[in-house]
């Protein structure tokens, strides 16, 4: 935080201190200190007055790049400004904890992270050579009953992929995680095409060539976990 007045520095800090979501790495009564110390410093947002001598709130802010501002002063002609460099807040002084607690709560919204979109293709060493598979198209994997190491990836169309050398760990890494679950030993299923479950049974909703269903053991260490995702 950067106050050239040490009593509002003081009062910020004060505040500050008392969010349980914040923690003050420094305070600083200069800009030009806090630009000379900033790069061995850690943090993500900067609370910063504007109107300071020597050198303003907008400039230091011209000075740092991807950190979060919030702006605080006793003027409201700068909020113009102070929107132009993207700040999260401007806040006017005398600064109060229910608004600092407002900028503060937009802050922890745009730092928050999406979460990463699931892959629609993975990659994969078949006995064919390297392959993009389609996600949505996997239907199950069991492990290959040739060689325990290798994993056959049954598919919507009915066709069979041997991936070489492949864990099932490797394998859920490489899937949406709510998508996917293994349900035993030797098998993983799409959540999607389960049709219905029993204590230690799953029913799928495709047919074997007989013209039953496919079904796969549901062991007890992969319950709860697999309980969890046919409920989301």
């Amino acid at each position: 935080m950067l106050d050239d007045e040490l009593p509002g520095l003081m009062l910020l800090k004060m505040l500050c201190e008392q969010m349980p979501e914040l923690e003050v790495v420094k305070a600083f009564n200069s800009p030009q200190l806090l630009l000379q110390e900033q790069a061995g410093l850690e943090y993500d947002l900067l609370i910063t007055d504007i109107e300071m001598p020597g050198m303003n709130g907008l400039q230091v802010a011209d000075a740092l790049k991807g950190k979060a501002i919030i702006f605080t002063t006793a003027y409201k002609n700068f909020a113009v400004d102070a929107f132009d460099r993207d700040a999260v807040d401007y806040v006017v002084k005398p600064v109060k904890q229910e608004r600092l607690q407002q900028a503060v709560q937009k802050v922890a919204g745009r730092m928050a992270k999406p979460e990463p979109a699931a892959p629609k293709q993975i990659q994969l060493n078949t006995d064919k050579g390297k392959a993009l598979i389609n996600v949505d198209s996997i239907f199950c994997m069991f492990t290959s009953k040739i060689d325990s190491r290798d994993k056959i990836l049954f598919l919507n169309d009915g066709s069979k992929i041997t991936a070489k050398n492949c864990s099932f760990e490797k394998l859920l890494d490489m899937l949406p995680e709510k998508d996917f679950c293994r349900v035993n030993k030797k098998a993983i299923i799409a959540i999607k095409h389960v049709q219905f479950y029993a204590h230690d049974i799953i029913t799928a909703d495709r047919l074997l060539p007989d013209g039953t269903h496919y079904t796969f053991a549901l062991s007890e260490i992969y319950r709860n976990d697999f309980i969890k995702k046919v409920k989301i």
